[in-house]
């Protein structure tokens, strides 16, 4: 019997993959941008590569996304645009690998990293390895969503790793074969076996032995370690104060109600603050941590003035932002801007001395 998601710990979907489905989305015209808001998502958050959005708003997003587009396929087109460098340090690991047989191996070791809630496992039935895709955890609208976008993308992967789709390949799923999968059938490479017994990737056992086209060994291992340290990272931060940081962090606007963040992860406010207490935290002292963060970026990162860095942290002006700046770091905004800059034009007037 599979779990409720509200009884596993939300390790967060990693927030580049909303923002690949909201571009998705405004090419067939759905605002993206509208959408993203009424979840209380920060679009231009959603570009980092690091951050990781909260189960329930993922969820609430691909939602609303598959309503409002009228496109239940949204995992399968998604898949079509999920390139390799996208999955971060997994990606890097798995393009550098030195067969498809070892980059399989590293995607069953580190897919928490990228899909938290789906387990890999791996058998070998005659001549063909089957790589099973199972989900502990009853995810709802998500899940349908979230297996096309990994059985498909799966697809893709080998087909950017070795330069053309793996042959013998193909894809089993589970239940009746849905109405909307012949619009996409002719684009999909391999054969799609529904009424399936299980979730499952099928490669010939011949074909694992296939060289990755952009092998390299150095590079393998040092994002290998990147994997093992992220990993070991993901699970420490499973705590209900590192969800309520991942809701800050991605919320729109900025900074968030106490009350909306409750209702986002489905407790009252009482029992946020109780849950905090527990971890030795706050919700304002998680506020000012994001709050510092972003302060950081913006100032080292961007030209913008310390009135429109204080409104985009959610200061009344630019004395009160420079007041916290100070209380948190012990300088004032506009010094650490010039002293984060300094590395950089060191560097630029040594290139230019280098060249004259």
């Amino acid at each position: 019997m599979r779990a409720s998601v509200s009884t596993v710990q939300d390790l967060g979907m990693p927030a580049i993959y909303l923002h690949l489905l909201a571009e998705l989305l405004n090419t067939i015209g759905v605002d993206e941008r509208a959408l993203l808001l009424r979840v209380g998502l920060d679009p231009a958050r959603l570009k980092s590569t690091d951050l990781r959005v909260s189960q329930a708003q993922a969820s609430e997003f691909v939602t609303r996304a598959i309503i409002e587009s009228g496109e239940p396929g949204l995992g399968i087109m998604l898949a079509r645009e999920l390139k390799l460098p996208l999955h971060g340090a997994l990606g890097t690991a798995v393009m550098s690998s030195r067969s498809l047989d070892e980059a399989l191996e590293l995607m069953t070791r580190y897919l928490t990293l990228r899909a938290p809630h789906l387990k890999v496992s791996r058998r070998q039935e005659g001549d063909n390895v089957l790589f099973n895709v199972a989900c502990g955890v009853d995810l709802g609208p998500l899940q349908g969503f979230i297996m096309d976008a990994m059985l498909f993308g799966c697809v893709s992967m080998g087909a950017q790793l070795t330069g053309t789709p793996v042959p013998g390949s193909a894809i089993l799923r589970r239940g009746a074969e849905p109405a909307y999968f012949q619009r996409f059938r002719q684009h999909i490479p391999v054969p799609v076996r529904y009424d399936s017994a299980e979730d499952a990737l099928v490669i010939p056992r011949s074909q694992l032995s296939l060289p990755v086209r952009f092998s390299d060994a150095q590079l393998a291992a040092s994002s290998r370690a990147k994997c093992e340290e992220a990993l070991k990272q993901l699970t420490e931060d499973a705590g209900f104060a590192c969800r309520v940081r991942r809701v800050i962090e991605t919320s729109h606007p900025f900074p968030p109600k106490l009350a909306r963040v409750a209702a986002t992860l489905f407790v009252s406010e009482r029992t946020l603050k109780r849950r905090l207490q527990e971890e030795s935290a706050s919700f304002q002292n998680l506020v000012d941590h994001v709050r510092l963060q972003r302060a950081g970026e913006l100032l080292k990162n961007t030209g913008m003035n310390l009135s429109q860095i204080a409104d985009a942290l959610g200061y009344a002006d630019a004395a009160n932002f420079t007041r916290a700046f100070k209380r948190w770091t012990g300088t004032s905004p506009s010094h650490y801007r010039s002293q984060s800059l300094q590395p950089a034009l060191k560097s630029r007037l040594h290139s230019v001395r280098a060249s004259a």
